[in-house]
């Protein structure tokens, strides 16, 4: 077993610490010149190419209290993608479990916590879906712009710089590390380095609240060619499930209802 001495390493030392350093400076891990807008637009080509998409993930929302506190609140869920015009989506946190159907024409929500439901017409693709969502009933659903029909030109928009960082583990998948600067806000995408450039975490900083609160979202799982069971898309209350009004879509938040919201994203 090779030792270190007080003074001088033994060669054999010297000669494993320099195999290191050069692993380090000839691996890809540390290549130079990679282009972020590059490995987005491969990423946004590959997801948008896929008719559908079946994944599992984990996310994190963080909210500033009014006394400067940070708060982190966890959710896991999975979702099921059929383009262009249906998802379904399942979500679960310590206050809420919530599951979303969309077939193309209706949009059908059922808290299981609260053994209620919504419905609301909705005719048009994902994309409309999600714009709908967004502007119409107030549920933000930052993660959703990775599975657009194009999330290159959604995510690109506003970008005022963006940055090759390097390489990083997510869930034990080696990823490309990128890093981009809005004006208020900045994110940063892990995308795999393989022959599918799934995109792997996703993380969005806020710039105009007190304590830079942080959005994060983690892929666990991810399949294509999946195929949908019949009915997978559609929404069958139990018979115990009172309709409520799509106001309460509420419930599709990340939050608890009586969380600060000085700092959500």
């Amino acid at each position: 077993m090779n030792t270190f001495h007080a003074g001088k390493p033994s060669r054999p030392v010297t000669v494993v610490l320099a195999a290191g350093v050069f692993l380090l400076l000839s691996s890809p891990a540390r290549a130079q010149g990679s282009d972020p807008k590059a490995v987005l637009r491969a990423m946004s080509d590959y997801v948008s190419s896929q008719k559908t998409i079946e994944l599992t993930f984990d996310s994190d929302i963080e909210v500033i209290t009014p006394q400067l506190e940070k708060i982190q609140f966890a959710s896991s869920g999975e979702m099921l993608l059929s383009r262009p015009d249906k998802m379904r989506a399942h979500r679960m946190s310590g206050h809420a479990d919530v599951s979303l159907f969309f077939d193309g024409k209706t949009v059908s929500v059922f808290g299981k916590s609260h053994d209620s439901w919504a419905q609301f017409e909705a005719a048009g693709n994902v994309d409309q879906l999600v714009a709908a969502l967004r502007a119409g009933h107030g549920v933000s659903m930052p993660g959703a712009d990775l599975l657009l029909s194009n999330p290159y030109e959604v995510l690109i928009a506003d970008v005022e710089e963006a940055k090759y960082v390097g390489r990083g583990v997510v869930e034990g998948v080696l990823c490309e590390h990128l890093a981009f600067r809005n004006f208020d806000t900045d994110w940063q995408l892990w995308v795999d380095t393989g022959a599918t450039p799934v995109p792997r975490k996703m993380v969005i900083t806020s710039k105009t609240v007190n304590g830079a609160p942080q959005y994060t979202v983690r892929v666990r799982s991810w399949k294509t060619g999946v195929e949908a069971a019949p009915g997978a898309f559609t929404f069958v209350p139990p018979a115990t499930a009172k309709k409520v009004s799509p106001d309460a879509l509420i419930d599709l938040d990340e939050l608890p209802q009586d969380a600060p919201r000085g700092g959500k994203r």
